[in-house]
């Protein structure tokens, strides 16, 4: 029996390996939220119908490929690894389990920015959330940073930069950022879009349409667009006129939802502004960067999530809506539930309460649920 990181699920499920993950949590936390990949298999089995043995499952557990059991924390698959173990199957536990799996973030290299910058995304593969670096000439910027700030602190010391700039693209909902966080401790800038940041109680940048940040000698280019919809402040950055960070309104395979502060109504119309005037007002060649992917299918061969923005146009069906009565039901009458603790998350976002970091896992515990389904 041995113990199986995050960061080894993550690299199978980037190569495409099989995995077979026995998972003891209850039927009602597997169904809301579990560990996929192209070729993995589950078996749901609660913690509790395995107290008096495993003998009755041995048989429903693979002798041809790895084994994997899953719990919410590690300590009931540490239980029943030891078990099967016992039994004679070979198997390892989820280090640190869905905990564990919720705060992974996987650095890759999405681009080449010119004069030698580099373009990073941060797959919280878990939680289907993606932040970015920009490096350039010993800077660096970092865009929609999630609560785990080492990970980005220990980046940028690895790469020999300087945090320069931090930005939000809104005021998120669904996850805690790092931005404030990751901002105090290294002296950068802490850009928000002031339409957000009605009630938030520290100081920031205003973020706002127009604004263009330079990154290192080279000049790189964040160039700030204003797309609201998502929330009333979302903003998009296009980077070094190559890439275009979408935050939470454009997603590859859906749209974001304009619910999350209680305003699906009123937003709606800016989000259909955002995305078939001002997005069409943009080259197809951009390569779209979203904050959040929904499936696994929309991973990349190396891990990340990109699609040209013409593609977009052409196969997202949240792009290709003509009739607007047709788009406000999709928008409106068509979302998912809303994220775990969302109320929370804004308010901890916008500094009003300050949770410890064992409440501050519970709320962000579950999948991400910005997109309209």
């Amino acid at each position: 029996m041995k113990a199986m990181t995050s960061k080894e699920v993550t690299k199978k499920i980037f190569n495409k390996e099989p995995l077979f993950i026995l998972d003891v949590r209850n039927d009602t936390d597997f169904q809301d939220w579990k560990i996929e990949g192209e070729n993995f298999e589950h078996l749901n089995i609660p913690y509790f119908d395995l107290l008096d043995g495993v003998e009755e499952i041995l048989d429903q557990l693979p002798t041809d490929k790895e084994v994997l059991v899953v719990c919410a924390k590690e300590g009931s698959s540490v239980m029943i690894a030891e078990m099967l173990d016992e039994a004679g199957r070979d198997v390892s536990y989820l280090e640190g389990g869905m905990k564990a799996w919720s705060e992974h973030l996987e650095p890759v290299k999405v681009g080449e920015l010119k004069d030698g910058g580099s373009l990073y995304q941060f797959v919280r593969i878990g939680k289907g959330c993606l932040s970015y670096a920009v490096v350039s000439n010993g800077e660096a910027a970092l865009i929609d940073a999630t609560r785990m700030t080492d990970v980005y602190l220990d980046f940028a010391k690895e790469q020999g930069v300087e945090i320069k700039h931090v930005f939000d693209t809104h005021l998120h909902a669904d996850h805690i950022s790092g931005g404030r966080k990751i901002a105090e401790a290294t002296g950068a800038t802490y850009w928000l879009p002031p339409k957000d940041a009605d009630e938030v109680s520290f100081q920031y940048q205003p973020l706002e349409d127009g604004n263009v940040v330079k990154i290192g000698k080279t000049s790189i280019d964040i160039n700030a667009l204003y797309t609201p919809g998502h929330t009333i402040g979302s903003t998009s950055f296009v980077v070094d006129g190559k890439y275009l960070l979408s935050g939470d309104i454009l997603f590859i395979d859906s749209i974001g939802r304009p619910d999350l502060a209680g305003k699906a109504e009123d937003w709606v119309a800016d989000l259909r502004d955002s995305l078939y005037n001002r997005y069409k007002q943009l080259s197809d060649d951009l390569l779209v960067l979203p904050a959040h992917f929904m499936i696994i299918d929309e991973l990349n061969e190396n891990g990340s999530v990109s699609e040209k923005l013409g593609t977009l146009f052409a196969k997202n069906h949240g792009l290709n809506i003509e009739d607007e009565a047709e788009f406000r039901r999709l928008v409106t009458e068509n979302l998912p539930p809303q994220p775990n603790a969302y109320q929370e998350i804004r308010e901890t976002n916008m500094g009003k309460i300050s949770p410890d970091i064992e409440n501050q896992r519970e709320m962000e515990i579950g999948p991400n649920r910005c997109a309209v389904r």
